[in-house]
């Protein structure tokens, strides 16, 4: 039954269809529970720390949006890497595929070093440039988690570009096991930080530190195993392809632009949260939490869109890329409206763990009505199907089509909804919605139009 519900209607013949229903199965769901391992680090960091007082999770959630937008630009040059490694792939060229992916780590390991550097020596700054109006309980608890979070960012790095290239290769079921591991180790942490030692924030940030660095290190060995399709040496790793890292940044650059972009809207739109007060402040987080959590399907896609479209496009079987487009966008849709539904009724029994007033369990509930509600509508489209065509390397449109939706769309719906109507925080979910809907449109056309099919990257 299912088969048939995300078979399109144009068939393709079965000698050319790389990926059979198992091997889709197999790829996805270890990304979906992948997905769900990551995303509890993040709740369990705001369930958790909810028991150190309002201003320890205000704190949290705060920093969380700001160094959000680092872990998003790892993402992203991951996403380039994983991309150009994957169309190496489909026209099984394993050598520059190797290439692709130690000149990934190199750049990815780089960056992430200056960009906590920068992080450590301005952090005072730019949090109280983002976060100044806040109460000083909060932005003592923003500056602790941001300073020990940055250390975390070379590991982030490593961790992303591996993975990254582990779902490449159709190899999720590693990644699965890896996640399963860091979040042990970070719940483990969070209960002895925050239950016996009473650290407070301190007691949250270093056990993410912890288990980070040890995924990325667990990670990083499996990527020296020579039996890998792709596998990273030390010859490639100390040497500088100026050809090929062009290539990961033509995806990764408007990829991270696009990330980052998106990021900062969110962190500018916390600067507007901070004016509506703790207990909304605190509801938006604990929100944001579950947001990230509902949405896990769908994000979880993107990935999947990555390996395979990039395969085929690297083939040059532009017919088959639009066969698994199709299909695969089926299973988007089947799995979110599935998964955001489900979420939906057990938020507030979750709710109960947590140690908030009921003002802010009900605003956390009416939030994430808005959020699941049309989250597995749009989304699909708007960032699933948008991660396929910079697989097929269309990554300008989709960055230019990010930017006006939630750049522009989003802030400015936000400032409608949320403050000049007084709506507050349900005004910023609103808005959320709002950039959402001109996004998928976007998409959706470029999709139609059929001008994705012009790029080429390898």
């Amino acid at each position: 039954m299912i088969a048939q519900l995300i078979e399109p209607k144009v068939k393709l013949d079965k000698d050319r269809q790389i990926f059979s229903n198992l091997k889709l199965r197999n790829l996805i769901i270890p990304l979906v529970i992948e997905q769900l391992l990551v995303l509890l680090v993040g709740v369990s960091d705001t369930l958790m720390v909810s028991y150190a007082g309002p201003a320890a999770i205000s704190g949290v959630s705060l920093v969380n949006q700001l160094s959000t937008l680092f872990i998003m630009i790892f993402a992203a040059l991951a996403a380039g890497g994983a991309v150009v490694a994957s169309q190496y792939l489909g026209k099984k060229d394993q050598e520059n595929s190797g290439l692709a992916a130690s000149q990934l780590l190199m750049v990815t390991t780089l960056i992430s070093i200056l960009m906590m550097v920068v992080i450590l020596m301005g952090n005072h700054f730019l949090l109280n440039l983002v976060f100044g109006r806040v109460d000083g309980d909060v932005m003592d608890a923003c500056m602790t988690y941001m300073a020990i979070s940055a250390f975390s960012f070379p590991a982030l790095a490593v961790y992303n570009s591996c993975a990254g290239l582990f779902r490449t290769m159709a190899k999720t079921k590693t990644i699965m096991y890896v996640s399963l591991l860091m979040n042990v180790i970070n719940v483990v942490g969070n209960y002895f930080g925050i239950f016996v030692f009473h650290a407070g924030v301190a007691g949250v940030a270093y056990p993410s530190l912890i288990s980070r660095c040890i995924a990325a290190l667990i990670m990083l060995g499996f990527m020296f195993n020579k039996s890998n399709v792709i596998h990273v040496s030390m010859r490639n790793l100390k040497q500088w392809h100026n050809k090929m890292i062009a290539r990961i940044l033509s995806v990764a650059i408007p990829n991270s632009i696009e990330n980052g972009l998106f990021q900062l809207a969110k962190v500018a739109l916390s600067s507007i949260v901070a004016l509506f007060g703790t207990a909304q402040i605190a509801a938006n987080g604990v929100a944001q939490s579950f947001w990230a959590m509902a949405a896990l399907f769908i994000m979880a896609m993107g990935p999947a869109f990555i390996t395979v479209i990039g395969q085929c496009v690297g083939a040059n079987d532009y017919e088959a890329a639009t066969y698994y487009m199709k299909k695969l966008l089926r299973i988007t849709y089947m799995g979110g409206i599935a998964w955001n539904a489900f979420f939906l009724m057990i938020i507030p029994f979750v709710l109960k763990l947590y140690d908030l007033p009921q003002e802010t369990i009900s605003l956390v509930i009416i939030l994430c009505l808005i959020h699941n509600t049309f989250n597995s509508v749009l989304c699909p489209t708007a960032f699933a199907l948008s991660t396929g065509l910079r697989a097929a390397g269309d990554v300008k449109y989709t960055m230019y089509a990010s930017i006006f939706s939630t750049v522009i769309c989003r802030v400015a719906f936000s400032v409608f909804f949320g403050v000049y109507l007084n709506f507050g925080v349900t005004g910023i979910a609103i808005a959320m919605v709002g950039d959402w809907a001109v996004k998928s449109t976007l998409i959706m056309k470029r999709y139609h139009g059929g001008k994705w099919q012009d790029f080429r990257i390898v």
